[in-house]
């Protein structure tokens, strides 16, 4: 099932809905704002009139609230995330693979005081993340095809669901940084 984009006020993303919690958002009278033309038309239970609630999501809602709460800080580094931003990709020949033979490669390796971080990792295939090894890619004669990047808040929302509306992606791809060639899930 899609999910609903949900944004602060300002425009920022902040999470991920069910079709339920946005209608709850609905409901309470949150919703400030909403984009998209795919819409959702969520039902309810009678009244005592007889007349059925309902409710019609938009793909993309701004809401009103806390914004300090839910402030934007850097994503978490997860492997899925990680395999996500690099296209399924080892950086080092190119070749595409499935999530489950797919590595993290420390750039600057650990043993070499590297850190584990968005802009030190990348995705590598266990043939390449073992032929390079303790060694930078300078030193194991490797050449890293694209840099290492954090994804923005905007980048990490893609990331994070593999179900994106055609909606939902125009807005957030239209705030990318550009440093990859993003695909649409």
């Amino acid at each position: 099932m899609n999910r609903i984009l949900q944004l602060d006020v300002s425009g920022m993303p902040r999470h991920w809905l069910t079709h339920e919690g946005a209608a709850t958002l609905y409901s309470l009278n949150k919703v400030r704002w909403e984009l998209g033309d795919t819409r959702v038309l969520m039902r309810g239970g009678l009244n005592g009139a007889g007349v059925r609630s309902r409710v019609v999501l938009a793909p993309v809602i701004a809401t009103a609230g806390d914004n300090k709460r839910s402030a934007v800080r850097a994503p978490a580094l997860a492997n899925q995330m990680l395999f996500r931003r690099d296209n399924n990709m080892c950086l080092y020949c190119g070749n595409t693979f499935c999530s489950a033979v797919l590595t993290r490669d420390h750039v600057i390796p650990r043993v070499q005081g590297g850190k584990d971080r968005w802009t030190n990792v990348v995705s590598a295939c266990q043939r390449c993340n073992h032929a390079k090894g303790g060694r930078t890619p300078e030193q194991a004669g490797m050449e890293l095809l694209a840099i290492p990047f954090e994804p923005n808040a905007f980048e990490f929302m893609y990331l994070a669901n593999r179900k994106i509306l055609g909606d939902q992606m125009d807005y957030l791809s239209s705030r990318f940084s550009g440093k990859r060639n993003w695909q649409a899930a």
